[in-house]
């Protein structure tokens, strides 16, 4: 039997196209060369050489070449998404003919934001994975808007009253406020930095003293320090022994949560599967996520 480096690269354009763009998707998912050198088994030379046969059958280049690696243009991202399913439609072959239920499997890409990361989504990462053996989660956490056409993220979980223009998804439900604080701590109020003052809460914390953050957990911990109270989504309140929830007289909001992708991406049957199973984890965890006022 020959090796990967050995084998011929004649034969049909259908298998041979196939062969290229299983080197392509490799370096999408790992982010460089090397890397998918290492995990598809073969040499350095042989994954540049599959990638100049793709972009040479098909007269355009695929990756954006730079000094930390290689990224998908915008106007490729259909190119590898469509790599994932054509992965994913001979996985299902193989589990189908083995008499095995197919699986969902590649490297997934979610963004959120930190309390989200923190408080919620890693016990929903973790069923993911259970369920898909062959899946590989990556947790993106940021506050920040993050372009999901650049291949910084797959699916993105985000409070905001509304879902931006640049994303297609549904809504998951709502993310609940409230104000908390540790016993004894001073009658004043932690400060909304950077991008938290965009944010749904971030016009009602008009007379801080105390200290502040660009960060809900962050915040949260300077609260449990007793520094002052805070403004968090009861995701990460309710749960922490070390707080209590405070009557503040204001009118907190419920912020719709969306589970979203880049409209390039939106119809992809992987990614439209992953979405759902998101929505419906949320949805079990409506409660935590909305917080006791809802």
């Amino acid at each position: 039997m020959h090796s990967p480096d050995n084998r011929s690269e004649s034969g049909s354009p259908m298998r041979a196209n196939w062969d290229d763009l299983r080197y392509v998707l490799a370096v999408a998912e790992h982010g460089s060369v090397s890397a998918a050198a290492r995990a598809l088994g073969v040499n350095h030379a042989t994954v540049l050489r599959r990638i100049a046969a793709f972009e040479a059958a098909h007269g355009a280049p695929i990756f954006d070449r730079g000094p930390h690696g290689y990224a998908v243009p915008p106007d490729r991202l259909r190119v590898i998404e469509a790599a994932r399913e054509a992965a994913a439609a001979i996985d299902t072959v193989n589990r189908l003919i083995r008499g095995a239920e197919a699986q969902i499997s590649g490297t997934l890409r979610i963004t959120s934001t930190d309390s989200l990361c923190v408080g919620v989504l890693p016990e929903i990462v973790a069923g993911l994975q259970a369920a898909s053996a062959g899946l590989r989660i990556d947790l993106i956490s940021t506050n920040a808007h993050l372009d999901l056409g650049r291949l910084g993220a797959d699916i993105t979980v985000r409070p905001a009253l509304r879902l931006p223009d640049d994303m297609r998804g549904e809504q998951a439900g709502v993310l609940g406020f409230a104000v908390y604080a540790a016993p004894k701590a001073p009658d004043i109020w932690l400060g909304l930095r950077g991008a938290l003052q965009r944010a749904a809460v971030g016009p009602l914390v008009t007379d801080e003293t105390g200290a502040g953050s660009d960060s809900f957990v962050v915040l949260r911990e300077l609260a449990a320090q007793g520094l002052g109270r805070a403004i968090l989504p009861c995701c990460l309140g309710e749960p922490d022994a070390r707080l209590r929830r405070v009557d503040s007289g204001l009118n907190l909001p419920l912020v719709p949560l969306w589970v979203a992708s880049h409209p390039d991406l939106a119809d992809s049957p992987r990614l439209s599967r992953l979405r759902r199973r998101i929505v419906r984890a949320l949805r079990d965890r409506a409660s935590l996520i909305a917080g006791p006022m809802a």
